[in-house]
This record gives C-alpha cells, sequence and structure tokens, in this order.
C-alpha cells in the first residue's frame, strides 16, 4: 500500500498510543487467512473462480453469508447465485475480495469485549451508513461505489477499540458527548490526541484497504482535510451524519434531529436535498435484508 497514506504520514499516527492499542489487541482484530489468501489470490493474473471459491469454501459460515448478501436486495440480481464461483463471475473479484473483507470484519470485531455498547446498536449503524455512502455514491455518480459500503461498515471499527482498551475514558467521553457523534469525537481528540476515525484508519491499512478507503474513514468527521479521498470522504461524512438522524440507525440509540447540512457539503458532493431523500429511501429498503446477511 503507498507509504502516502494519512495515517502513516501523520506524525500522530506514528506515536505509542495508537501503536500500543493495537498491539494490545492484534489477535483480536488481525485480518483473516482467508482475507489475506485472497488479497494475494486477486492480485495474480492467472487467478480464476475455482480458486477464489476454493479458499472462500473453507469457511462454512463466510460461504453462507457470502450467498445470501449476493441474494439478497443489495444487489438485486434477477437469478439466483448458489455457488461462490458464479458470485466470482457475477460480481468480480476485487468487490467479491471486499464483500468477503465486509463480513470478515463484522464477525472479527465482534470478539472485542466491551460494555459501553450494544453491539446490535453499532452494527445498525455501520451497515446503515455503509448502505447510504454507496448509494449516495451511485447518485454521485462515484466509480465503484460498492467500495463506499465498505468504507460505512468499518468506519467506526476504531472505537470498539477505544471502548474495550480504554474504558473508563470513553465512559466519561460518552456522557459528555449525550448521543453527539461530533461532540464525542472532539473529546477523544482532547483526551487522547487522535480519535476513533484515525484508529479505524490505522486497523483498515493493515487490513489492506484501498488507501481512499483508508484515507476516507480517517477523515469522516473532517472530509475537508482529505486529500487523495476528497470525495470518498465527504460522501462518508454525509452517510453518517444523515444516519445519526434516523430512529433505526443512529450510533448511540438517540437520534439528532434536524441536522443542519451546510450548501457548500451538498455543493462538493453535487447532490440536491430530492437525492438525498431518495438515496436515504433506498438505503432504508436494503436495510433489513443487508444486516441479517452480515450479522
Amino acid at each position: 500500500m503507498s507509504s502516502q497514506n494519512t495515517p502513516v504520514a501523520n506524525p500522530t499516527a506514528q506515536g505509542g498510543s495508537i501503536t500500543a492499542l493495537l498491539s494490545d489487541v492484534e489477535g483480536l482484530v488481525s485480518p483473516p487467512d482467508v482475507c489475506m489468501r485472497l488479497f494475494e489470490l486477486i492480485h495474480l493474473p492467472s487467478t480464476g473462480a475455482a480458486e477464489i471459491s476454493k479458499v472462500v469454501s473453507v469457511d462454512p459460515n463466510l460461504t453462507a453469508r457470502l450467498l445470501r448478501m449476493a441474494n439478497s436486495s443489495f444487489y438485486n440480481f434477477s437469478r439466483k447465485i448458489d455457488t461462490v464461483s458464479r458470485a466470482v463471475t457475477i460480481i468480480g473479484t476485487t468487490e467479491l475480495y471486499q464483500l468477503v473483507l465486509s463480513i470478515s470484519a463484522v464477525k472479527t470485531f465482534a470478539n472485542i469485549p466491551n460494555e459501553l455498547v450494544k453491539m446490535d446498536t453499532f452494527w445498525r449503524h455501520s451497515v446503515y451508513t455503509g448502505l447510504l455512502a454507496r448509494t449516495l455514491a451511485v447518485r454521485a455518480n462515484v466509480l465503484h461505489p460498492e467500495r463506499l459500503f465498505v468504507a460505512g461498515l468499518m468506519h467506526d471499527l476504531g472505537s470498539l477499540v477505544l471502548y474495550h482498551q480504554r474504558p473508563d475514558a470513553m465512559r466519561d467521553i460518552l456522557l459528555i458527548a449525550a448521543g453527539d457523534e461530533e461532540v464525542l469525537y472532539q473529546s477523544e481528540l482532547e483526551c487522547f490526541g487522535f480519535s476513533h476515525a484515525r484508529l479505524a484508519a490505522n486497523l483498515m491499512e493493515q487490513w489492506q484497504l484501498p488507501s481512499s478507503l483508508v484515507e476516507a474513514i480517517d477523515w469522516h468527521h473532517q472530509p475537508e482535510m482529505a486529500q487523495q479521498a476528497c470525495m470518498e470522504a465527504h460522501l462518508l461524512y454525509l452517510a453518517n451524519h444523515l444516519v445519526n438522524e434516523s430512529e433505526q440507525g443512529n450510533f448511540m440509540a438517540s437520534p439528532r434531529a434536524d441536522i443542519q447540512l451546510p450548501q457548500t457539503l451538498l455543493d462538493t458532493v453535487g447532490l440536491s436535498e430530492d437525492e438525498l431523500f431518495f438515496a436515504f429511501e433506498e438505503a432504508a429498503e436494503q436495510f433489513p435484508a443487508t444486516l441479517q446477511a452480515l450479522t
């Protein structure tokens, strides 16, 4: 991966705090072997559907979840997909890898014990944000919009590490935030010198996500700071804010009413308020089946 990724280049990310946090949970949050093997396979020009199917099929649970996703409204294919090899052929190797990565992340990060957040609330927010980021990307004519689903699904994974590793500090921060994720973000910066976004970006770099998604995750609370992934960061920021307004997708079971979106933000992504409404409706339709397939 490029050495110019923001989390690597920024001195804060090189400090002992993030390194220590990730070292302490390395066994819990390391990417599964299947992800690493798939990553290697998809970068070999000779790799075919059979080789990829063989790697995925070693894990029956992963295979079942993958096929549930492939047959859900997330893709809305007209014909049933009943084998991994067919999924590879129809979805494509890169997107299938991202889908496997998403499924694996949900399973892997569920292993982090914590007492500060309900995991079903956390994943509802993450899945909804990913779906909305994807539908917004489609309407904004962004290439390969499925990438934004992966970014949305994983944008808050750093929070799970902080809840587990710094529970006392995070308990205080959550009380201060009172359901406002922007207050949470600023309080983390003041307390730790970095945020859950920076921590998630470093984690996702270890999971070998594309640099554009790493940067979008890193700056999903300050999208104007993104350099190589300005559009992705703004779409993720927008999706996260809109989902926090909803009853079933807000990050701490306390929806924020009437979040104001500046016109400059809409101008940046090139979308109108009507398009936001229709994108939200589409994501809402996909949400139940996608959540069930992933979790």
